[in-house]
């Protein structure tokens, strides 16, 4: 029985996931180690390492500290006690420097959770590449994964509006859990 209600779980959270998203879901996440920040300190991260706590919610963003970007920071970090609840870790990730992202990370995502830089093979392996500068630099797209713990992708979300995916990802999140 249980069997049966994980695939079923399953197949909800595709459904739930865009015809056109990048990496499609069931597919492995590519690992990655990089640096970024929290709270305005400067930190490695490591998909490999975080999954072994749970499920990892990583959201990329087209550019640190533009109108879209800073409310889906801000609103990532009002829900942080609610995806920490359900198991999962938040990692946001742009193709922002580091610099730029340990400003960022202290003032839009107000210390709560990592925000990470995504070079070229990060960006490549998820499939995010905007295909357009912003601020004088390649910008990555507004994509949300959900990874579960056995780095797959559970859910996706690939929408250039911010407005949403907070409130889909922790919802994927928690039905993750339940499954």
């Amino acid at each position: 029985m249980r069997h049966v209600l994980a695939l079923a779980a399953a197949f909800s959270l595709t459904l739930a996931a865009p015809a056109g998203a990048s990496l499609a879901v069931g597919a492995k996440a590519p690992d990655f180690t990089t640096r970024g920040a929290i709270a305005g300190k400067v930190v490695n991260v490591n998909l490999a390492r975080q999954l072994k706590n749970g499920p990892v919610v990583l959201y990329f963003f087209p550019a640190a500290f533009t109108a879209g970007c800073n409310a889906e920071a801000r609103a990532f970090a009002e829900n942080i006690d609610k995806f920490r609840a359900a198991g999962a870790t938040v990692i946001g990730m742009s193709a922002d420097s580091v610099e730029d992202l340990t400003k960022f990370s202290a003032a839009e995502c107000a210390g709560r959770f990592a925000v990470a830089s995504a070079g070229p093979r990060v960006v490549s392996g998820y499939d995010v590449a905007l295909g357009r500068q912003v601020k004088g630099r390649d910008a990555t797209r507004r994509t949300s994964y959900v990874i579960d713990r056995t780095g797959r992708i559970a859910f996706v979300h690939d929408d250039m509006s911010a407005e949403r995916h907070v409130a889909l990802t922790l919802d994927a999140v928690r039905r993750l859990a339940k499954s």
